[in-house]
C-alpha cells in the first residue's frame, strides 16, 4: 500500500492567525508540495485570496500533474458540512495525490475540529490519508483580554471557588474543544502581551488540555515547518483522548444567532479613518472578526485590514492585477449583526 498523504488540520477561533501560520509554511515550504483546504465562514474567500497572493501558490497551475494548490469551500463550517463538503474535495485531492507531499486544512474559527478528524476513518479516505496532527493556533492577547473566557486570573479563582464552572458560555466550550483536540498548540500573537501575561495565559491553557502537549509561541504565525509538519500522530485512530463537549451530541450548531455579512463597495478608503470606524462599529455590535481587502486612493497595491474586535491589523499584500478593478470586500463575523447599519456607517466615510 502507498505512503498515506499526512494532512495538518489548522484550527483556531476567529482571528487567532490560522491563515498567517498557513501563508507562512508556504513560503517556507521547503521544497515540499503542500495543498491547501481553505474553510470560510461567510461567502467571500478572503483567507483563500491571502494565500494566493503569497506568490508561492501560482493561480494559473493547469494540467492533470499539477498541484491543485489551495482549494476554498465557503458553504459552512467542515464540522458541519463534512459529508457534503470535505468528502467530495477530499477526494478529488487524493486523485492527484502524485503531486501532493502533503495537505493543510484550515477550518473555520467557528469549527469543532473532531468531527473532521473523525471523517478520516472513512473507507474512502482512510487507506490514503491520515491525520499527521491538530494545530491549534491560540490569540494570546485575545484570551488574556477575556474573549474566550474571563480574565485569566479571575478564572482561576472562580475554578478554586467552584470546578462546576469550568464550561460558562459556548464560545468557550469551542474554544476547549478546540485545544482539547490538539497535538500542537501554538501561542500565537505574543508580541502583543508582557511576560506576565503570557505565563497566565500559558497556566490557563494548560489547565484546558486533557493530556500533555508541546506547546509553542509564535509572532505573527513564523513558525519552522518542521515543527509543525511530521508528528505522525494518526490522530483518527486517537479520538479517545480527544475528549469534546458534542461528543454525545448526534448534530452540531454553532452558538445562537452568530451570522456573517459582507461589503462590497466599488470606492476607496482612507485606511485610519475606516480602521477608526469599523472600531466604532466593533463597539456598537457583538462583532468577533472583521477581515477583508481595501482600495486606497493613489495607491497601487490591495491593503489587507484584519480585526479580532476592536484590535486591528493592516498591511500592502501585492499590487491590483490589471484585470481587477480596486474594490474594498469586507467580511464580519458575529452575532445579531445588522448589516444595514454597517454599510451605511461605511458609505457615509468620505474617499
Amino acid at each position: 500500500m502507498a505512503t498515506k498523504i499526512p494532512v495538518t488540520v489548522v484550527t483556531g477561533f476567529l482571528g487567532s492567525g490560522k491563515t498567517t501560520l498557513i501563508r507562512h509554511l508556504l513560503q517556507n515550504n521547503q521544497g515540499r508540495r503542500i495543498a491547501i483546504l481553505v474553510n470560510e465562514f461567510g461567502e467571500l474567500g478572503i483567507d483563500g485570496e491571502l494565500l494566493k497572493s503569497c506568490q508561492v501558490c501560482p493561480e494559473e497551475a493547469k494540467g492533470e500533474d499539477s498541484l491543485p494548490q489551495i482549494v476554498e469551500l465557503t458553504n459552512g463550517c467542515l464540522c458541519c458540512t463534512v459529508q457534503e463538503e470535505f468528502l467530495p474535495t477530499m477526494l478529488e485531492l487524493l486523485k492527484r495525490r502524485d503531486s501532493i507531499d502533503c495537505i493543510a486544512i484550515e477550518t473555520s474559527g467557528l469549527a469543532l475540529p473532531k468531527p473532521l478528524v473523525k471523517a478520516f476513518r472513512w473507507h474512502e479516505i482512510r487507506n490514503a490519508a491520515t491525520v499527521d496532527a491538530v494545530v491549534t493556533v491560540v490569540d494570546c492577547a485575545a484570551v488574556a483580554a477575556g474573549t474566550f473566557a474571563s480574565n485569566p486570573q479571575a478564572i482561576e479563582v472562580q475554578r478554586q471557588a467552584d470546578e462546576s464552572l469550568e464550561h460558562e458560555t459556548p464560545l468557550q466550550e469551542l474554544f476547549e474543544d478546540q485545544l482539547a483536540c490538539a497535538d500542537l498548540v501554538v501561542l500565537n500573537k505574543t508580541d502583543l502581551i508582557d511576560a506576565t501575561t503570557q505565563a497566565e495565559v500559558l497556566k490557563l491553557v494548560q489547565q484546558e488540555l486533557p493530556r500533555q502537549v508541546k506547546m509553542v509561541t509564535s509572532d505573527r504565525g513564523q513558525i519552522d515547518p518542521t515543527i509543525l509538519l511530521g508528528f505522525q500522530a494518526a490522530a483518527e485512530d486517537d479520538l479517545s483522548n480527544r475528549p469534546s463537549h458534542h461528543d454525545t451530541e448526534e448534530d452540531h450548531e454553532h452558538e445562537e444567532e452568530i451570522t456573517s455579512t459582507h461589503v462590497v463597495l466599488n470606492r476607496t478608503f482612507e485606511p485610519n479613518a475606516l480602521q477608526n470606524q469599523l472600531q466604532v462599529l466593533a463597539k456598537e455590535q457583538d462583532i468577533y472578526r472583521i477581515k477583508g481587502f481595501v482600495a486606497v486612493a493613489n495607491k497601487p497595491m490591495r491593503l489587507v485590514l484584519q480585526g479580532v474586535g476592536t484590535r486591528f491589523d493592516q498591511f500592502y499584500d501585492r499590487l491590483w492585477q490589471p484585470e481587477e478593478m480596486p474594490q474594498t470586500r469586507l467580511v464580519f463575523i458575529g452575532r445579531s449583526l445588522n448589516p444595514t447599519t454597517i454599510e451605511s456607517q461605511l458609505v457615509a466615510l468620505p474617499n
